[in-house]
């Protein structure tokens, strides 16, 4: 069968070839040229000689940085999935307000606690930050460390005191367990579903010594495998202390605990920018908070400013697309897009064939990868999976599965990447996207009931109205009724319900307006 395997030795001689070529991952003052997804191929190639923190603008960025960064570190480390998570790790900003009584959704809670339990424990190899993710004070990293626990058959512990560890982590007590973050204790048997994983998992103990580990299906609860080990790994950043949280660290203490690490930064001027006007408005809403007579505490009891912050990132390698300073340039161009037109992808090939250039495809999945060799061998264009080296030197393309956003070419290197959304029409997995968004979110309505608060990542703070369903052209669709303060109304689609989560705040706050600044 053939292999597409983003891992291939093909692949990686690819890019060591072209690291070495173009000196990707050597850290400079200033490099210029780069676009994101080739940013990302700079980063993984830093990755591999030790602990690398990228920084960039928004949390719009991290997702297609991270994915893009696993792609290319997994091709140059041969490594399985599983081992490249834990290696490239995203690490966003809590993206809500802490003067609102808003706290922020449990995937960004997780992904957080995730990404500093890699890097206290030396696995984490890349971290992706957003600025506004760098300013939150945190729990110090042993304390965070204290709560984590790798299992094997055969360890010592009772499973009260495993309970009492897990409900320490941040995991919240609920028989039976069918959600990330839950866990329950029945007797002899503990199950937990960490944060990320696809199943949960069922310990058997015997006695105060665990006999077996399995994952299984929380729909069945039957088992589905046996495993070596599993690791509980915190689900929340700050750990309190007699119900007062542990504020004492930053994430700084984390990175630079092992020695500092390269450090790469992703258009400054807009880092700085997004950290400072992060800092501004959190200032604001403190003082918001102070004028309507509530009791809270100082913005610098729960960040840090940009000042602080910036004196960590002195040194750093900037990665700017394009400089007006001097810069060391690497020479690099966006894919073309061909949205679906075969023909027009086809003599690009052919030019770039003629012109001596290595052409790679990355399709999504290894249905896709066959099915673009097929379609391309009706226009007499030969194209191999990725790891057939032997015809590596007659094939015009080179087709391999993974995950990359946009494709790059690389002139010096003569080296073209094209992602499969370069070439075929990016609709079907725009749906496909929004399908699994809307599942995720859909599992936080499970309990919403009318008159609950919502918040919507655009509008703010709504009350959830109920659904509606409203003729749009001649097609009926439902939609998500919220109302605001004034009374005004928004309609949500439901294949968007990735926009709206359910507040989750203790306290009931106004209503935000439609239109509005807050």
């Amino acid at each position: 069968m053939p292999s597409y395997t983003s891992s291939s030795l093909t692949l990686r001689s690819l890019l060591k070839s072209a690291a070495s070529r173009l000196r990707l991952g050597v850290p400079a003052p200033r490099v210029s040229g780069l676009t994101a997804p080739a940013k990302a191929l700079f980063a993984a190639v830093a990755a591999e000689r030790g602990r690398v923190l990228l920084v960039v603008p928004t949390d719009a960025d991290i997702e297609a940085m991270t994915r893009d960064a696993r792609f290319f570190f997994s091709a140059l480390e041969g490594l399985p999935d599983t081992e490249v998570e834990r290696a490239i790790l995203p690490f966003p900003s809590h993206e809500v307000d802490p003067y609102r009584g808003l706290a922020p959704h449990f995937d960004i809670a997780s992904a957080r606690a995730r990404a500093l339990h890699g890097i206290a424990q030396g696995s984490a190899r890349l971290i992706v930050a957003s600025a506004g993710a760098l300013l939150p004070r945190l729990t110090p990293p042993d304390r965070l460390s204290s709560v984590a626990l790798t299992l094997t058959p055969g360890h010592d512990i009772s499973p009260t005191d495993l309970g009492d560890l897990l409900a320490a982590a941040g995991y919240t007590r609920q028989d039976p367990v069918d959600q990330n973050g839950e866990f329950c204790v029945r007797g002899g048997v503990v199950d937990f579903y960490p944060a990320g994983a696809r199943e949960p998992v069922r310990l058997e103990f015997v006695g105060d010594t665990i006999e077996s580990i399995r994952s299984y299906d929380p729909a069945t609860q039957r088992s589905t495998g046996g495993l070596d080990q599993a690791s509980i790994a915190p689900l929340q950043e700050l750990l309190a202390d007699s119900d007062t949280p542990d504020r004492s660290a930053t994430v700084f203490d984390y990175l630079w605990g092992g020695g500092r690490p390269v450090v790469l930064v992703s258009e400054p001027d807009e880092v700085r920018a997004h950290g400072e006007k992060l800092a501004q408005q959190i200032q604001a809403s403190h003082d918001e908070a102070l004028a309507k007579g509530n009791r809270v505490s100082p913005p610098s009891d729960l960040i840090i400013t940009w000042d602080d912050a910036a004196p960590w990132l002195a040194g750093a390698t900037a990665l700017e697309t394009l400089s007006l300073e001097e810069a060391v340039h690497i020479a690099c161009q966006p894919a073309l897009e061909f949205a679906g037109r075969i023909p027009d992808w086809v003599a690009e090939i052919r030019r770039g064939r003629e012109a001596g250039e290595t052409m790679v495809l990355v399709a999504n999945s290894p249905g896709r990868a066959e099915r673009t060799i097929e379609l391309l061998a009706d226009y007499d264009i030969y194209a191999a999976p990725i790891e057939g080296a032997e015809e590596v030197r007659t094939a015009s393309v080179l087709v391999g599965v993974g995950h990359l956003s946009r494709g790059f070419r690389l002139p010096e290197a003569s080296l073209q990447f094209w992602a499969e959304t370069d070439v075929f029409e990016e609709e079907r997995k725009t749906h496909e996207r929004r399908r699994s968004a809307t599942r995720t979110f859909l599992s936080d309505f499970r309990d919403l009931k009318v008159d609950d608060l919502v918040v919507h990542i655009d509008h703010g703070i709504g009350v959830f109205v109920g659904l509606k369903r409203i003729d749009v052209g001649q097609t009926p669709q439902e939609f998500m009724e919220l109302r605001y303060a004034g009374e005004d109304k928004l309609f949500v689609p439901v294949e968007r319900l990735d926009l709206v989560q359910k507040y989750s705040g203790a306290s009931r706050p106004s209503l935000d307006r439609l239109g509005g600044t807050t």
